[in-house]
């Protein structure tokens, strides 16, 4: 048995560090306890260690977007975090610094061939913790229910973790609930399993330009991002309908406040729990319009509710 420690979100260096020791000691298998980077970390050097050549011969975007030749080691996912739903998802999140850019490795071969997702893992995460990550789960089940490509499936998967997820995670703002954790960590499963099947929207579209450029905590981010995305989808599709309504509904049961007033509650509280603003994760006011304009291209941007332009995008780097 080798145990290697991965120490924040996992980058090119770190990977192919961690495939030149995987295959020098000949692994068989892949284990991830963590986080969402964690076991990013572990599914692509699952990947990477069955496979010869550099990461960047099969990274997306940044490097040559080869096809995987060989499936890779057997992944086994033990998430300590409710956040990323990393454990049910087919891609990796690499951060490349050269590029300035989070890419990602993708195979349907990369599912995790056991996820073992026991919220006690969770119990006790720090605060910091608890608020970003659960703030990132809580994206990936608005995102994929206001989609484009939102479907049946996806929708009982979001309707049912949205109204569940809010009201939990405000609790563990509170105070420590092991009832909160267990819906939070399926919360986060489930954001996994809608995001990979409807995709995702604006927040994740900036987000990874962000996390690229700046390095700052991924689910921070999103949740930093959300209120203002949503309020500018809003205000794109002139209320915008049932799906926003019934959002408005469901952050307002949550945090006691009226259905008109829910998104700037929610802003609100994501504030008073702590999250900082992007100016403090070290995104320079300078450096908007060209994270704007990175960030269209980003796939994530092909799910959002409406196009938004780069004038939009600013905009909500702004205000948040």
């Amino acid at each position: 048995l080798h145990t290697l420690v991965q120490i924040g979100e996992p980058d090119l260096d770190q990977l192919v560090a961690t495939a030149q020791q995987g295959r020098g000691f000949g692994a068989d298998a892949v284990v991830a306890i963590g986080g969402g980077s964690v076991i990013d970390m572990g599914k692509a050097a699952a990947a990477l260690i069955a496979n010869p050549g550099h990461p960047l011969d099969y990274l997306e975007m940044v490097g040559k977007g080869q096809p995987l030749a060989h499936a890779p080691l057997p992944f086994l996912a033990l998430p300590t975090t409710a956040g990323t739903g990393a454990e049910v998802t087919k891609n990796a999140v690499i951060a490349v610094p050269s590029a300035g850019r989070k890419v990602s490795l993708r195979d349907a071969r990369m599912l995790p061939r056991l996820a073992l997702v026991d919220p006690a893992l969770t119990d006790d995460c720090p605060s910091h913790v608890t608020l970003a990550s659960g703030l990132d789960a809580l994206t990936q089940v608005i995102e994929p229910y206001v989609s484009v490509r939102a479907n049946p499936l996806t929708d009982s998967l979001c309707r049912d973790a949205i109204g569940r997820g809010l009201p939990a995670l405000h609790r563990l703002m509170r105070e420590e609930d092991r009832g909160a954790r267990d819906t939070m960590a399926l919360v986060s499963v489930f954001g996994g399993m809608a995001l990979a099947n409807s995709g995702l929207g604006a927040v994740h579209g900036l987000a990874g330009v962000i996390g690229g450029r700046c390095g700052a905590p991924h689910g921070a981010v999103c949740g930093r991002l959300l209120p203002a995305v949503l309020r500018m989808n809003e205000t794109r599709l002139q209320g915008a309908g049932r799906r926003f309504t019934e959002l408005r509904d469901w952050i307002a049961a949550a945090l006691g406040s009226d259905r008109a007033e829910a998104l700037d509650a929610l802003e609100s509280w994501i504030d008073a729990a702590g999250l900082p603003r992007l100016g403090c994760m070290g995104v320079r006011p300078e450096d908007h319009a060209a994270i704007a304009e990175e960030a269209q291209g980003a796939s994530s941007m092909k799910g959002n509710p409406v196009a938004l332009n780069t004038t939009e995008l600013q905009a909500i780097l702004e205000h948040s």
